[in-house]
């Protein structure tokens, strides 16, 4: 459910951010993007997607620390994340927030899908794309200005820059560390934009090193697309090893502490207030036109 906001701009924003989400997750379906089942805009904005009952990937991590996952395991989410960005990509959508807040895991902990479309834009050659979208520990420096960080600055940009945070969440699987640790999100955004600042690799394989550090490459150019990313993991992986692991059970604690969230779907989510006045239900009684129509309809006729 949708908060609309509170100011004109705000709701106005919000039901951009909305269209856009619903509009994404309709288009595209694949078994590593959570499956889009309806949506409605009266009375409230709500999107309906698949149940899943995994947790994020940030939690999992969390959960699991000071332990590492199992290369192949962290190998084999790795590719589930990469897959779901080559379909997006091979529809020309670029998704700008991909970051461990925004996968989440099956009820089995054996499969990662990707959520939260609501930054996620059409690539378009002469598209002039909103910089500083996304979260600054996961974004690729060419998002910024070559100035400031100014909120709204316009700049070309393209797919390549979801390679880059994908380079910083395969990084992150590996080693189940904050990217970037002892930074504030924007020391580390201007670390990364201005001093090609990286976390550290050398400690990785040099194959897996190599994936890694072509991933997160300054120019963007140079940077592999998901369909190599893919081909350089799978080799890798059978390199390793032919056979699959099976990814530990992990069950959260009553006392993990989270750091707060960036902006995303999760930020507009309102909680639901049983003792408001909205949260009464109507008597059965009530006549149509105080009854929601139906609870979902057709994306076609609601947007």
């Amino acid at each position: 459910m949708v908060n609309k906001g509170e100011t004109q701009e705000e709701v106005a924003r919000r039901e951009a951010r909305f269209a856009r989400e619903v509009a994404m997750l309709s288009r595209v379906q694949h078994k590593n993007l959570v499956k889009f089942i309806g949506a409605c805009r009266e009375p409230v904005m709500v999107i309906v997607t698949e149940l899943l009952l995994g947790g994020t990937l940030r939690k999992y991590l969390l959960n699991l620390r000071p332990s590492c996952l199992d290369m192949r395991v962290a190998l084999g989410f790795a590719l589930d994340i990469a897959r779901a960005m080559e379909c997006l990509h091979s529809h020309g959508i670029i998704h700008r927030d991909l970051k461990p807040e925004n996968l989440i895991l099956t009820a089995d902990h054996k499969t990662v899908k990707l959520a939260d479309f609501g930054l996620a834009r059409e690539e378009s050659l002469t598209e002039m794309m909103t910089a500083e979208t996304g979260t600054y520990r996961w974004m690729a420096p060419e998002l910024y200005s070559t100035v400031t960080l100014r909120h709204g600055e316009k700049k070309h940009y393209n797919h390549k820059v979801d390679c880059y945070s994908f380079a910083i969440v395969l990084w992150e699987l590996i080693q189940n560390k904050l990217p970037f640790e002892g930074m504030s999100n924007l020391q580390a955004a201007y670390a990364a934009a201005f001093k090609n600042v990286r976390p550290t690799a050398e400690d990785l394989p040099d194959d897996l090193a190599l994936i890694v550090t072509s991933c997160w490459k300054e120019d963007p150019n140079a940077r592999p697309n998901f369909s190599q990313i893919i081909d350089m993991l799978s080799n890798y992986l059978h390199k390793i090893s032919p056979l699959p692991a099976i990814p530990p059970r992990v069950y959260a604690t009553r006392n993990t502490v989270l750091a707060p969230e960036s902006p995303g779907t999760s930020a507009l989510m309102s909680g639901r207030d049983d003792s408001s006045p909205s949260a009464t239900p109507t008597s059965s009684s009530s006549s149509a036109e105080t009854k929601p129509r139906s609870l979902f309809f057709c994306f076609s006729q609601c947007l």
